[in-house]
């Protein structure tokens, strides 16, 4: 199957989704092209999507150097010491889930005249490192609201590896819920193997992956 296939397929159900669910539409779907070739990534731009996620800065330098012009996003944990080259590739980061990634982040969008889209990370699962507590996000939104330099559009999470799809959906809840309290417009939760419970509990954005390009062989 083609990358314009997989594509064509994931959009037919995820409004065969949307419309179980009530919803009219508002779900972007950003590929996550780590490991993934220039040449699959631009069969997915060449079918319509618009939007990359990369996890790590040099990887996705390399590739959008290459690639017709597409809005990217960093999806991977960020290191303070990296957060100027992430700032200067990236036009979105996903990741910001502490005080001094903020800072970091604010300081180098600054230095380059530019203001930089971010979404916080949460935690909302016991498999999951990284990200902040959903108890603290409302904190953490009001210092990198703060930062000038810096525009908060939402949330970010990663939902429990888990076959139970109770506990997926009462994560993905969590997530949604703590949006409503921090604000913004982008809840960037759902992947290829849980994006069903995602669009139900109200995600504005899948990150999909394998289900875009198939398994990464690398």
């Amino acid at each position: 199957m083609t990358v314009a296939e997989r594509l064509a397929r994931i959009r037919a159900e995820l409004a065969e989704e949307l419309a179980a669910c009530g919803r009219t539409g508002g779900v972007r779907l950003l590929a996550v092209t780590k490991k993934q070739p220039v040449e699959r990534i631009a069969e997915a731009i060449a079918a319509g999507i618009t939007e990359i996620g990369e996890n790590y800065v040099q990887e996705a330098a390399a590739k959008v150097a290459l690639l017709p012009p597409v809005r990217t996003h960093f999806i991977g944990h960020l290191q303070t010491n990296k957060a100027k080259a992430v700032a200067a590739a990236f036009d979105v980061v996903q990741s910001v889930d502490r005080p001094e990634v903020a800072a970091a982040l604010a300081k180098a969008a600054d230095a380059l005249g530019k203001r930089l889209d971010v979404l916080l990370q949460l935690n909302i699962s016991p498999t999951e490192r990284y990200g902040a507590a959903p108890e603290e996000a409302e904190r953490l939104a009001e210092i990198v609201r703060g930062h000038a330099a810096l525009r908060l559009d939402g949330v970010m999470a990663i939902g429990p590896v888990t076959g139970d799809r109770a506990e997926i959906s009462r994560a993905f809840a969590l997530a949604a819920k703590t949006l409503a309290r921090v604000g913004g417009s982008t809840l960037s939760i759902g992947m290829s193997g849980d994006w069903r419970e995602a669009v139900r509990a109200g995600s504005t954005m899948l990150r999909i992956g394998t289900a875009l390009f198939g398994p990464r062989t690398g």
